[in-house]
């Protein structure tokens, strides 16, 4: 009996060995099953670290760069993976400046990676040129080691780094500091700012070519060619209107506003053409202000309006019922994809125009970075429309 009895016993063990084991493998299964459909709706990025130098030699240079900034946005906007849009982000660092400090490669990281279009242009604007060393390849792995570049292999992971002085200045080899990126899938493009043969003596060229990336040559005093449209002065009658459908929410709001405003002065400062193309980024995915504006918030559902205090509520919303704030920012939505729309057919024409214009209006760091761009997204499958 008592033989018996175990014998029961161990079949029963066994049964629910088995049962265990099979439910554990089929956790795993599911386990692996989800984290294969989280990856495959994985959101890919343009991920762009410009490294800029602000020596004194340079003004040309950062000109260029605040004038150029949203054609270059635009541009990436028009880019495709897997017929979606990625998201982008832009880091920005500054190097070769005497008022920058010593003990740190006279390096500064401006802007780590972005997708707040504002706050970059914002940072762009507040660069200054000084005299100063300028360490190659430091800055480079500096940004490699500061910046979140994240796992993915299908992200477009790019640094564009500027400058006129040898590329092998400095404590740092640039070489090891390629091993460093391509460790970690990014390109290096090189932008030498002056003589392209200049540039290849003094190594901007094998910068490049050890990770695969670009180099370029281009004049960074020359002026920025802003070319107008018959659109133009259209799409900046709707950037007034579109203005006008944010609703600032919480401590950020009033500044977040306040800075919107002072970017669309500072890109008109430039011209109206390079205002308009702050415009049409402004009617882009790219721009996305979920943290100060409640219609992005609402969609992105970041808030629940049900939640919201009434110390952080826009003074037209305040004493407002749930349902009547619901229906304001429904309202504002529609209000807001509808004049996005009409900026982007707008905007469709006015590429149109600008295309059948003499080539030699090309601009120089606007054009060696799209290039480059391009170039090296096709390689990683996106598409532009």
């Amino acid at each position: 009996m008592k033989t018996l009895f175990k014998s029961c016993l161990l079949i029963v063990l066994l049964i629910g060995f088995s049962t265990s084991n099979a439910i554990n493998k089929n956790d795993n299964t599911n386990l692996v099953a989800s984290k294969t459909t989280l990856e495959k709706t994985k959101k890919q990025f343009i991920k762009v670290a410009l490294l800029l130098d602000t020596s004194n030699s340079m003004d040309g240079l950062i000109d260029q760069a605040k004038a150029q900034l949203w054609g270059i946005v635009n541009e990436l906007s028009y880019a495709r993976y897997n017929d979606e849009h990625p998201n982008l982000q832009i880091a920005l660092y500054e190097y070769g400046n005497d008022g920058l400090s010593s003990n740190e490669g006279y390096i500064r990281q401006v802007l780590g990676f972005s997708e707040d279009l504002d706050d970059i242009s914002k940072e762009l604007f507040s660069l200054t040129t000084n005299g100063g060393n300028e360490f190659c390849g430091q800055v480079i792995q500096t940004s490699l080691n500061q910046l979140d570049w994240g796992s993915n292999p299908d992200d477009l992971k790019l640094i564009f780094i500027a400058g006129n002085e040898p590329f092998t200045q400095g404590k740092v080899n640039y070489k090891n500091a390629a091993i460093n990126a391509n460790e970690k899938d990014v390109t290096i493009n090189t932008i030498f700012c002056g003589d392209y043969n200049q540039g290849v003596s003094g190594f901007w060229k094998n910068g490049a070519d050890l990770t695969n990336g670009d180099y370029m040559a281009i004049n960074h005093n020359q002026v920025t060619v802003h070319m107008a449209s018959p659109y133009d002065d259209a799409i900046l009658i709707l950037n007034k209107k579109l203005n006008k459908t944010y609703v600032a929410y919480g401590k950020k709001g009033v500044k977040k506003i306040a800075l919107q405003l002072m970017q669309d002065s500072e890109a008109e400062s430039y011209s109206n053409a390079n205002a308009v193309g702050r415009t049409v980024s402004k009617s882009s995915h790219f721009y996305k202000n979920s943290k100060w504006d409640l219609v992005d918030a609402v969609e992105m559902d970041e808030v629940v309006v049900e939640e919201l205090k009434e110390s952080s509520l826009p003074k037209e919303l305040k004493g407002k019922s749930a349902t009547e704030i619901k229906a304001y920012i429904k309202e504002k939505s529609k209000e807001r994809t509808s004049i996005q729309k009409q900026i982007q057919e707008l905007n469709t024409k006015r590429r149109l125009y600008l295309s059948k214009q003499e080539k030699e209006n090309s601009n120089g760091l606007e054009n060696a970075m799209i290039n480059a761009i391009k170039d090296q997204a096709k390689k990683k499958n996106y598409k532009w429309k």
